[in-house]
């Protein structure tokens, strides 16, 4: 038969001081109830009357005073390991975050969207895992920043080389996130540029502009009388634009003179309706600059 189990034989040192960290209440609560444990065991109390006292079990009382009687005061201060290894390693992880941000069908899969169930399904089929949970594959994606978000459309690209371009810029991302070695044909340095969706373009209302008194010969636009440019030119040359919309300046071409030959010198001919410039024949190529 099993002897009876207690505490050793404590000095008045040590009962002092396990009173003090009973009656601290402070610092880790695991700690507080081993010394309560401890305590009560030199106080004369058994096993199951000091495990009715905790609420805990006689076998766990057991584990207290043993662990104290060999190693003293360092059994009451919990050890903390560092937590269990990592399960999945930094490939497996990469590449369950990229089959959980890629489409179902790019897969063979039918249907539209993915579920824990149906990717854990899916990352054990295809040999990516040998087991994952639901939970447990939900904490990784959330520590890898993917969230399931409601689908409306899909937006998919016309290039047939997209795949193969989609999976040369995610690389290039790795490889500057420091999670992928850079490889062969690799650049040292990746610039990352902010992408801009197309323009919605829509009427917009015109801007300011100067008024009819800073540009005379223009009529004033009103909502009632509508105004605005004539659209049509007034008589002349038909080669001279309307006075309001050029500046005065000297037109030059080739004309021809009176024996046919082609001549490079500005013509001198003046237009009846346009006296604030000279322009040349029908035929000739007019080149003005506009102010």
């Amino acid at each position: 038969m099993a002897g009876r189990v207690r505490v050793r034989e404590i000095s008045n040192d040590e009962g002092n001081h396990l009173k003090r960290i009973v009656r601290r209440g402070s610092g880790s609560v695991v700690t507080w109830r081993r010394a309560q444990m401890v305590l009560w065991s030199a106080q004369g109390m058994n096993v199951a009357q000091i495990a009715g006292l905790a609420f805990t079990s006689e076998d766990r009382v057991r584990d207290v005073l043993h662990n104290f009687n060999a190693d003293g005061f360092e059994s009451l201060y919990p050890r903390y390991a560092g937590g269990r290894p990592p399960v999945f390693t930094l490939a497996q992880r990469r590449e369950i975050k990229k089959i959980a941000k890629s489409k179902p069908a790019e897969h063979g899969l039918p249907f539209s969207r993915w579920s824990l169930a149906k990717l854990a399904d899916f990352l054990v089929a295809k040999g990516v895992v040998d087991d994952i949970s639901h939970e447990g594959l939900r904490e990784l994606l959330r520590a890898e920043n993917v969230s399931f978000q409601a689908v409306k459309t899909w937006k998919a690209s016309a290039d047939p080389d997209y795949a193969a371009k989609k999976a040369r810029v995610d690389h290039l991302y790795a490889v500057a996130d420091g999670e992928a070695a850079a490889g062969p044909g690799d650049p040292d340095v990746v610039f990352c540029v902010d992408e801009f969706g197309p323009l919605n373009l829509q009427p917009r209302p015109a801007g300011s502009g100067p008024t009819a008194a800073a540009r005379p010969g223009i009529p004033a636009r009103g909502r009632g009388g509508g105004g605005g440019p004539p659209t049509t030119a007034p008589a002349g040359c038909g080669t001279c634009s309307p006075p309001w919309s050029w500046a005065p300046t000297r037109c030059t071409g080739t004309s021809r003179n009176a024996s046919g030959a082609a001549s490079s010198s500005s013509s001198a001919a003046t237009c009846a309706a346009c006296t604030r410039r000279r322009c040349g024949s029908r035929s000739s190529a007019i080149t003005s600059a506009r102010t």
